[in-house]
């Protein structure tokens, strides 16, 4: 098999052969079609994620096909197509797991940060923390469901019932998301980094209401407002944005530190909160959801050698929608 292997933070990823693994039990082995490149893979390879296993190979937006499947795992069958998230495992007894909270559970391992991911040809998985997928669709295309849709869901859900939507980084997850606000009949705004005419004309052509640049107020007060740009100096601006009592919630895994602000910017019962990885049933809510509404991902492709060449241009800014690697 072939992977691109992450071997200290910070450095390129290396271009690999391994011997095909064979699955465990309670595990399958996938044939990988598509894995999308999330800004997640971006902080492992810089080391800004703690517990960052090494080597490791990245990627956890994930479409493949069931070649193997060890004893007990149950209700897949080789040939069947499956998509691989960021939630690789939990414990299922600690007080989140319990509680329907198993994001937050202290013993999680996670796809392409503690275990090995889809930059490569070939990944192992636990069957329960797999999503079926049908086999007629493109699998470029579903790939970006896995995290930037799963991910935006959740926060979506977090966020509640705003009719007017910020939405700060208009990247992958935000260019799906558009795509459900505007199936419920939400209006949104879209904020990107100053001079990105291309993401601005992107969220135009997604129905946002207005574009612009993130150190720009809307020309409304928002409801509600999504920051997915790392970037910390974004959180004062959001919430100099939203009227009394809005909400502005934080979707990355890893932001910049927040500057201080002054208390007035919070005050009136403005809500600051964040989102934590995601659920396996905000997956399986938001597949249905996608399928309903038949999303359209803008991708691009990548070949698995490209690796490095996709997440440099990710960082750079030159993604529109989301950059896919196709072994």
């Amino acid at each position: 098999m072939q992977a691109m292997v992450l071997h200290r933070p910070g450095q390129a990823l290396r271009h690999e052969q391994r011997d095909i693994p064979a699955p465990g039990p309670g595990q399958v082995r996938v044939r990988v079609e598509a894995c999308a490149v999330c800004r997640t893979d971006l902080h492992v390879v810089d080391g800004e994620l703690p517990d960052q296993k090494t080597p490791i190979v990245p990627g956890h937006e994930i479409v493949g096909i069931v070649e193997a499947a060890g004893a007990g795992a149950a209700g897949i069958a080789p040939g069947a197509r499956v998509g691989i998230a960021w939630l690789a495992h939990t414990c299922g007894i600690c007080l989140y797991c319990r509680s329907g909270r198993e994001n937050l559970c202290d013993s999680a391992d996670f796809t392409g940060h503690t275990r090995d991911g889809g930059f490569a040809s070939h990944m192992i998985a636990e069957s329960a923390y797999t999503f079926p997928l049908p086999r007629d669709a493109d699998p470029v295309k579903l790939a970006p469901l896995m995290c930037a849709g799963m991910i935006g869901w959740r926060c979506l859900r977090a966020l509640g019932p705003a009719r007017l939507v910020g939405l700060y980084g208009f990247g992958a997850a935000a260019h799906l998301l558009a795509q459900v606000l505007r199936w419920e009949g939400r209006a949104f705004h879209a904020f990107t980094r100053p001079g990105d005419s291309p993401s601005q004309a992107l969220a135009r052509s997604l129905g946002a209401a207005w574009a612009g640049a993130s150190d720009a107020m809307p020309p409304a007060p928002l409801d509600g407002a999504i920051i997915f740009a790392p970037v910390g100096a974004l959180v004062p601006a959001a919430l100099k944005a939203v009227r009394k009592g809005g909400r502005v919630v934080c979707g990355g895994i890893h932001m910049t530190d927040i500057p201080t602000m002054p208390y007035s910017q919070l005050w009136g019962e403005r809500e600051l909160v964040s989102v934590a990885n995601l659920t396996r049933r905000d997956g399986r809510e938001f597949l249905d959801i996608a399928g309903r509404i038949g999303i359209e991902p803008k991708t691009t492709r990548y070949a698995l050698r490209e690796a490095n060449r996709a997440l440099d241009d990710l960082r750079a800014g030159r993604v529109e929608g989301a950059a896919v690697l196709v072994p």
